[in-house]
This record gives C-alpha cells, sequence and structure tokens, in this order.
C-alpha cells in the first residue's frame, strides 16, 4: 500500500514523501480501515520532526486520525462500516490498522473529509473540558487559541454544554472567526490582555490552554475561586513560574494531560463517553468539525508547512480509494 515516509527518519516538511510500505495486519481486537482521509495535527508535526515519538508498538507512519471504510472486521464492526477512529499512529497510509473500541461510527450528514477530522480534537477537548475541567453548566470557560482545531472544537463543545466562553486568538478576523463559531466574547490576544478582560466579565472557572508558559500568569489571574486551569499544549513555553499562594489562597487546580501515551483501555472509555455525549450534538449540527484545507495524500509534506503558518480549523489530507 501507499503510505508516507519521511525521508532519513525525520526531517523538514520536505522529508515527507510517498513509499510502498506493507498492509498492516490486524491483531485480535483490531479492525482494518480503508482510508478515505486522515487529519493532520500539530503532534505529526512534533514526530516528524523527531520531537514525539510513537509510544511502544504503535505504527512509525503518521496520522492520529482517519474516517473510512471498515475492510476488515473486528469487535463491534462488520466489514463495509462506515467509522472514523482515533489512532496511535499510521493515518496517512491507503489502510490503518486500529483497536476496534478506538472507532466511531460516521456521523450521519459529514463526509469522510469531516469526519476525519473529529477523533483527534473530539477525544482531546472531550477528556480536558469535561474531565479534567469538569466544566459545568452555567460556568464560563476561557479557551485560548480559539482557531485551532483544540479551540474550535472546546468553543462548538462549550457552547453546547451550556457554559459561557470566552476566546482567545492572535489577530482580528482569528477573533471575529471565534464569534461565528458561538464564542460570547472574543479576545485579540496582540493587543488585549485577556485576563483583564476575563475579570472585567467576572472571571472564569475553566481555563483550556494550548499555549502554555507564556500565557501561565495570566490564566491565574483569570481565574475564579475553585477555578481549574488545564494545560493541552505548550506551544508558548514548557516551563512557568508557579504563583503559589494565588493557587492556595484561590483554591485552584492546575492540571493537564496528554492523549496519545494513554492505553488502550483508557482510550476506548473515552470513546464510549464521546459516542454518548458529542456524537448527539454532531447529530444535532451543535458541533461541525472546521476544514480549512485538504490536501492529497502525496502532498503530506505541503499539508505540514500550511499547519505550522496560520490556519483556523484542521487540516486534513483525502486518500481517496
Amino acid at each position: 500500500m501507499q503510505a508516507i515516509a519521511i525521508a532519513g527518519g525525520k526531517g523538514p516538511a520536505s522529508a515527507l514523501h510517498v513509499a510502498e510500505i506493507e498492509t498492516p495486519r490486524p491483531r485480535p481486537g483490531e479492525i482494518l480501515i480503508r482510508v478515505r482521509a486522515a487529519g493532520v495535527n500539530r503532534p505529526d508535526l512534533k514526530q516528524r520532526e523527531g520531537a514525539y515519538p510513537p509510544p511502544p508498538g504503535a505504527p512509525q507512519t503518521l496520522g492520529l486520525e482517519v474516517a473510512g471504510v471498515v475492510a476488515t472486521a473486528g469487535g463491534a464492526w462488520r466489514e463495509g462500516d462506515n467509522v472514523c477512529a482515533l489512532l496511535g499512529g499510521g493515518g496517512y497510509a491507503q489502510y490503518a490498522a486500529v483497536d476496534a473500541r478506538h472507532a466511531l461510527p460516521l456521523p450521519a450528514g459529514l463526509s469522510p473529509i469531516e469526519a476525519a477530522a473529529l477523533p483527534e480534537t473530539a477525544f482531546t477537548v472531550y477528556a480536558n473540558l469535561f474531565e479534567h475541567g469538569a466544566l459545568q453548566t452555567g460556568e464560563t470557560v476561557l479557551i485560548h487559541a480559539g482557531n485551532s482545531g483544540i479551540g474550535v472544537m472546546a468553543i462548538q463543545m462549550a457552547k453546547a454544554a451550556g457554559a459561557r466562553v470566552i476566546a482567545t486568538a492572535r489577530g482580528p478576523q482569528k477573533a471575529a472567526q471565534c464569534t461565528a463559531l458561538g464564542a460570547d466574547i472574543a479576545v485579540d490576544a496582540t493587543v488585549q490582555d485577556f485576563a483583564a478582560i476575563a475579570r472585567e466579565a467576572g472571571g472564569v472557572d475553566v481555563v483550556i490552554d494550548i499555549v502554555g508558559a507564556s500565557y501561565f500568569a495570566g490564566n491565574i489571574e483569570a481565574l475564579n475561586r475553585k477555578g481549574r486551569l488545564v494545560l493541552v499544549s505548550t506551544l508558548g513555553g514548557n516551563e512557568a513560574k508557579l504563583p503559589i499562594f494565588a493557587v492556595m489562597s484561590k483554591q485552584l487546580v492546575v492540571t493537564g494531560s496528554t492523549l496519545r501515551p494513554r492505553s488502550a483501555d483508557e482510550k476506548a472509555r473515552l470513546a464510549e463517553g464521546v459516542q454518548a455525549r458529542v456524537w448527539p450534538w454532531v447529530a444535532a449540527g451543535k458541533i461541525r468539525p472546521m476544514v480549512e484545507k485538504t490536501f492529497p495524500l502525496a502532498q503530506a509534506g505541503e499539508a505540514h508547512r500550511y499547519l505550522d503558518e496560520s490556519h483556523v480549523g484542521k487540516v486534513v489530507l483525502a486518500v481517496g480509494h
């Protein structure tokens, strides 16, 4: 089968190229998916650079989410079922093997391109917003980088859950897009102080942050008593000073998580939660994947370059068979 390989094992986007590799053989409990589309995510860029190796047992091929057709049945799935799935790797290919419990039915009304943009962000946001962040109806959440794949999904999920949303983005156009997605307040972080605006709005109960160190102090300032700061990525730095007394006096929770290294059982549990809570919102039109640009599989390098630049929403590879 055709798949995307990295020349030299790691390198720039130009190192990505089409290669012929063996079609994976599903192990017990797995299904084989004939891939029609694969989502492109920032962890793929880190893996390509050699900074984010796949977990033990996962394919070396890039790709953490796909949509397609079941080619080899397993678990509750039959051959011919339309699915999307969360992978440990291997999505940039014509076929991908995955734990049958990590696949979800293709939502009605969505194309494979749209559905391929769902699993990585849906699992990530569900875990961080509702489990780690414990967001409740009527609370206020601050979502950073609201134009990112994570941000777009988080805004929609939070609004579907009945929360008030303050979102940040870099630039007036991206801030306006956050408003269009449903954010109650949109902050242009290039010229506005998000912490001050959040405090003026009554503070926030939860922060979902993919920026990290450079936003840490502002996050602590923005949080109300018993607020929860959930760290999802570190695009703005990996180390920050912790104002211990502020955490103590406000009774804050500072937490975070990653998705890919979780156990198969843990991902299966998340899949059940996503299907039960998030998929009805997708069916009702309250959540819609925002796919900004699609590239053919052979142009995976171009897709990486595009994702590394300014964008809104998700980038997807069309495998098209």
